[in-house]
């Protein structure tokens, strides 16, 4: 299942404050700008980690995440 396509607008919330993104990334906005599909999920037996997302986040950087660490932007 995937819960984001090109052109979403996300927020990034990384709920582990040890993972090495933490502090680079959580909090931040950006938009899906690609969406790739890999074989992760064999690894972790949930559907929604086949899918990495590209996002762009408004300083112009890039990274790439799973579901986990992304929600819906809310609306302004």
């Amino acid at each position: 299942m995937q819960r984001f396509e090109a052109g979403d607008r996300v927020r990034i919330d990384i709920p582990d404050e040890d993972d090495p993104d933490f502090d680079r990334l959580h909090g931040h906005f950006g938009t899906i700008v690609e969406v790739w599909r890999d074989d992760a999920d064999n690894a972790t037996g949930d559907e929604r980690d086949r899918y990495l997302y590209q996002v762009e986040l408004t300083d112009g950087e890039t990274a790439s995440l799973r579901w986990r660490d992304l929600r819906p932007a809310a609306s302004k």
